[in-house]
This record gives C-alpha cells, sequence and structure tokens, in this order.
C-alpha cells in the first residue's frame, strides 16, 4: 500500500507538505523526508505522536528509544513502521521538531492506495516556506531578553532580611525521625 500523509503548519500561511509513503516505511524514513522538504538539522529530539479528532496527543514514537511516562508503550521510528500505527484515512499525528517549545506540524493520513508498492518516503508536494527553526542563539536570546533574573526568577531586587522567618526553619534537624 502506498499512505499520502499531509503535513500543515499553524506558524505559516501556505506551508504545506504532502508525502507518498510505502507502507513498510518507518517513521524514521518520514521524519527524515519531512526534515530534508524544510531544510531543518537532523539535531533534535524530535516525536510523532497520534493524536485523537481533537489533537490530543495518545501514542509516542521517538527518535530514541526513552523512558515514558504515557500510558502508551514507547516506539521508536527505526523499529516501527507506518502500517504498525497508521491504518484508517483521516487517521491524524502530530510531528514535534522543537521539542523545547513544543513546535508542531500537523499531519494526517490524507490517503491510502491499495496494491500498490513504491521505495520509502517522497515528498511529493511543496507549498510554503517552513516556520523558522530556532537555533541554540535565538533561544538564548530569547531568554535573555525575556527573563531578568533578579526580578523575574528571584522577585524585587530590594531583598528585606525582615521578611524571613527565622523561627520557622530555626529547629528544622534532619536526623529527627518525626519529619518522615
Amino acid at each position: 500500500m502506498i499512505y499520502k500523509i499531509t503535513f500543515l503548519s499553524d506558524e505559516s500561511d501556505g506551508f504545506k507538505r504532502v508525502f507518498e509513503a510505502d507502507s513498510d516505511a518507518t517513521f524514521l524514513q518520514l521524519h527524515q523526508a519531512l526534515l530534508k522538504s524544510v531544510n531543518f538539522p537532523d539535531d533534535q529530539m524530535t516525536s510523532f505522536f497520534l493524536c485523537n479528532e481533537r489533537w490530543e496527543k495518545e501514542q509516542e514514537i521517538t527518535l530514541v528509544e526513552m523512558e515514558s511516562t504515557y500510558e502508551y508503550d514507547n516506539m521508536v521510528m527505526a523499529d516501527t513502521h507506518l502500517s504498525d500505527l497508521l491504518t484508517d484515512e483521516h487517521q491524524r499525528l502530530l510531528y514535534v521538531f522543537d521539542p523545547m517549545f513544543e513546535r508542531s506540524f500537523f499531519g494526517e493520513l490524507s490517503q491510502i492506495i491499495p496494491g500498490k508498492h513504491m521505495q520509502g518516503v517522497n515528498c511529493t508536494e511543496s507549498k510554503g516556506k517552513a516556520p523558522k527553526q530556532l537555533e541554540t542563539e535565538d533561544i538564548l536570546n530569547v531568554k535573555q531578553n525575556d527573563l531578568d533574573l533578579d526580578n523575574d526568577f528571584y522577585g524585587s531586587d530590594e531583598y528585606d532580611q525582615e521578611e524571613l522567618d527565622p523561627e520557622g526553619f530555626g529547629d528544622m534537624n534532619f536526623d529527627d525521625s518525626s519529619l518522615f
């Protein structure tokens, strides 16, 4: 079977990527084709998520094996074939390309073509400009410009020693078994 998978972005008007993939292709092959189509480096801990009709994340497919806190088993892109998880037309998936800021492409299995086969994954339609991939120095600039450590993290720089209650912590002893 051949799958047609369409990806859109909520960050970039007119962005659309359509891929044709053999159902035996892996999520890793789809990941690589997607990155190539948007000229992003392969240096992030990206993930695919199967989603329900309200775009709520369900099954995660990670780039590398990781401990999962989800109710679903952890699946790895290289070991998971598209046909293992994609079974119905209009099935939704997210491709999280920027895990730090939860930036994603929204995908849908737009068509299943039975009886045909091909090798791997090919981008068959590329429209619009991809959203900018943030680089490490961009992230640092955003954090430095948006965060004043003295005021935002520690509070006012006018520290008042009298505001502390020394009696509240004075008798604390970690050897005291009554604490646990």
